[in-house]
């Protein structure tokens, strides 16, 4: 096999992303005014008034203007408050949406969702190239529509920060496997600047560095301080609030705000998932089963790749764990899961053993996107 290069992929990528971006605008268009709207909801956020579903010719356009996305626009248009808890959003998503609003006649949800779709798309044309170098071939396509079709998948399409998070955590490991390390660490930076969750990229880029030390015998110090840089991102932005507001942890304190609940062992948190789904069924247990899909593919892809994939995919599942809503404990956590793309690659290589087959795996993935996405679009709690 040729070294893959990111290039190869564009078709592909260019492939997957039509069909999904169609069909979330088929979702959209038949799924906004399709149940009834959920008690206290729309909500608006201070200074970002909710849009009530209505359907008309931009619904597929507007559909996704929904929940955190509110608090994005906000941010990128108004700036963040001390008294609202907006610091707990970090940064550099709502600063491209306010780089994209200079386009001529692109408003704040437009700049919004072609950020979105501009990193969603560059996310498929990495995660092909990446899928090839680790996998072969043969998993690359297969991966990108599993990655596009995951339950919470409609999330990368929206005005949130999945798909740039994505993007960016991909190019993280890309330049790190070719032993660009300087880029590696820029990508990290902005994966972390992104979403506090980046900076598990720190914990899997070591481990990658020390692999390429006992195997490869490059020099470790410079790998393991440009993994380490990555924490330059969130440390730019608590440097900002301390500059700006005097207070340098407000992000952290926000976050804590967000999830007055306290910590909790990840095990504690899985146990009372399992009970309150097997009790109230409903949300609990969607929740609970795309949760055991990602959980799943992490496991059958755990021994096919590099511990570097493991770790990422681990941490990404347990920080979120670990601060558990008490009334719904998986509360976002199939939402994480969509950016955790080495569980593509387990359910890739079921497939690819035809166990499951890959029309049993796409058709369950696909089916489960479709119920979140209307139940997104009609503002019930999925996010």
């Amino acid at each position: 096999m040729t070294s893959p290069r990111l290039r190869d992929g564009v078709r592909d990528a260019l492939v997957v992303f039509v069909i999904i971006r169609v069909l979330l605008f088929a979702i959209s268009s038949f799924s906004v005014e399709l149940l009834p709207l959920p008690p206290n909801q729309p909500t608006s956020v201070p200074g970002w008034p909710a849009p009530v579903p209505t359907w008309s010719w931009t619904a597929p356009f507007t559909a996704t203007e929904r929940q955190d996305a509110l608090w994005f626009l906000r941010i990128a248009t108004d700036g963040y408050r001390t008294d609202d808890n907006s610091a707990a959003f970090f940064p550099l998503y709502p600063l491209a949406i306010r780089a994209v609003t200079v386009l001529p006649g692109v408003g704040p949800l437009g700049a919004a969702l072609l950020v979105s779709n501009a990193a969603l798309f560059g996310a498929l044309v990495v995660l092909h190239a990446l899928t090839r170098l680790e996998l072969g071939d043969a998993h690359a396509r297969r991966s990108l529509l599993l990655v596009a079709l995951f339950p919470t998948a409609c999330f990368l399409l929206a005005p949130y920060t999945e798909s740039l998070f994505l993007l960016l955590s991909l190019l993280a490991f890309w330049y790190a496997r070719r032993d660009r390390w300087a880029l590696a660490a820029l990508a990290g930076a902005g994966a972390a600047l992104t979403r506090s969750v980046g900076l598990i990229l720190i914990l899997a880029l070591w481990i990658e560095a020390v692999r390429q030390w006992r195997r490869e015998d490059r020099a470790p110090i410079p790998r393991f301080a440009a993994a380490a840089a990555v924490a330059v991102g969130p440390l730019l932005y608590f440097a900002w609030w301390a500059a700006a507001h005097g207070d340098a942890f407000a992000p952290l304190d926000a976050q804590r705000n967000w999830r007055p609940d306290g910590t909790a062992p990840p095990w504690a948190t899985v146990w009372r998932a399992v009970d309150l789904a097997w009790r109230h069924g409903s949300w609990w247990a969607m929740d609970l089963l795309i949760v055991t899909l990602a959980v799943a593919g992490i496991v059958l892809v755990a021994r096919h790749v590099r511990l570097t994939y493991t770790a990422y995919a681990v941490g990404s599942l347990v920080l979120p764990l670990l601060l558990p809503f008490t009334g719904r404990p998986l509360l976002s956590v199939p939402r994480f899961m969509a950016v955790v793309f080495p569980l593509a690659w387990g359910w890739s290589l079921a497939a690819g053993r035809d166990r499951p087959p890959e029309s049993a795996v796409v058709g369950v993935f696909g089916a489960l996107y479709g119920v979140v996405a209307v139940l997104f679009i009609g503002w019930w709690y999925v996010f």
